[in-house]
């Protein structure tokens, strides 16, 4: 395998943004996606497993998928939102092909510390959805901070306001509890949050484009789903229905991966508000803590990155080029 290739574990509740991502990391050179793992989140869990399943089976990938966690670890389960991605997920597909491909057995938390300590440092563990498979994984394996060589994820958001309150972003608000777990382990972490994703904003034309010229399910069932989420975002932001398009969210995890020069990075300690009204808002701390105990400061001085600034063009430029390139079987 080349070097230079990113092996990545992929977090996800697909999801329309989720299925982009995904595709976009099939089809990227330089990533290697060798297990999906999957949580409720925009879908239940078991929708979730189904639909990996059933976006890889259809571009021609055999990658192992487990089903993750059902439930945020202490608040209530959230409904998921039919409105945002369809019923399905998928923007209400009219119709499926049949998946011979059956799950892998594993929790999703245990394929993670599997896999991580069967090849150490060498792998990146991209989330996009709630984050409570990390946190089962870091319970079964506190050592995983050093055993993954790095976590990227979607979600949270630093200055610019929340998508489902004033100040906190689905996945982290979805299961706060897990979030803070995540944040508070020494690993080398970098959050994608809202102060990014919604500065990119992808035209359904896009879609359609890349759907006419690749002539294939995977492409066109992309395309039906990008469809159901643009309306929707086209009928919330009357900047986005110029384009008629949608935020890009879960993408720009992998764009991150793979063009980090392409985003403008603050470094701080992360902490998420786990109860009241501002549950779910993430806070981003910098300097160190003074005050305290040697102890806790150094349990929590650990900086991660957050990214704050992006080249949107550039995005949706590898964006296009990767997904026309010849990734599909």
């Amino acid at each position: 395998m080349d070097a230079r290739r990113h092996k990545v574990i992929f977090d996800t509740d697909p999801g329309v943004d989720d299925a982009m991502a995904l595709y976009f990391a099939l089809a990227h050179p330089d990533i290697e996606v060798i297990g999906i793992t999957t949580t409720f989140g925009n879908v239940s869990v078991e929708q979730a497993a189904s639909n990996a399943l059933y976006l890889t089976h259809i571009a021609g990938f055999e990658i192992p998928v487990t089903q993750g966690i059902a439930a945020p670890l202490t608040i209530p389960p959230p409904v998921p939102p039919a409105h945002i991605h369809g019923a399905d997920g998928l923007g209400n597909l009219p119709e499926r092909l049949p998946v011979p491909a059956a799950l892998d057995p594993r929790s999703s938390a245990q394929f993670i510390v599997d896999m991580a300590r069967a090849q150490p440092g060498e792998i990146t563990l991209v989330a996009v959805g709630p984050l409570g498979n990390l946190s089962l994984a870091l319970a079964l394996e506190p050592g995983l901070p050093h055993l993954l060589r790095e976590v990227i994820l979607m979600g949270g958001t630093v200055q610019e306001p929340g998508n489902v309150s004033p100040v906190a972003e689905a996945n982290i608000a979805n299961d706060p509890h897990a979030a803070a777990d995540v944040f508070a382990a020494p690993w080398k972490l970098t959050m994608v949050g809202l102060d990014v994703t919604h500065r990119v904003i992808l035209p359904l034309a896009l879609f359609k484009e890349i759907a006419d010229k690749q002539q294939h399910i995977a492409t066109s069932t992309l395309h039906h789903a990008v469809a159901f989420y643009a309306d929707f975002y086209s009928g919330l932001y009357p900047h986005v229905a110029q384009i008629h398009g949608c935020f890009g969210h879960d993408v720009l995890a992998f764009l991150y991966l793979v063009q980090p020069e392409l985003f403008g990075l603050a470094r701080g300690r992360i902490s998420v508000i786990t109860q009241g009204v501002e549950q779910g808002q993430t806070l981003l701390h910098s300097g160190e803590l003074q005050g305290a105990s040697a102890t806790y400061r150094q349990a929590a001085n650990r900086f991660s990155q957050v990214c704050m600034q992006v080249d949107a063009d550039a995005c949706k430029q590898t964006l296009e080029e990767t997904l026309l390139g010849n990734w599909l079987a």
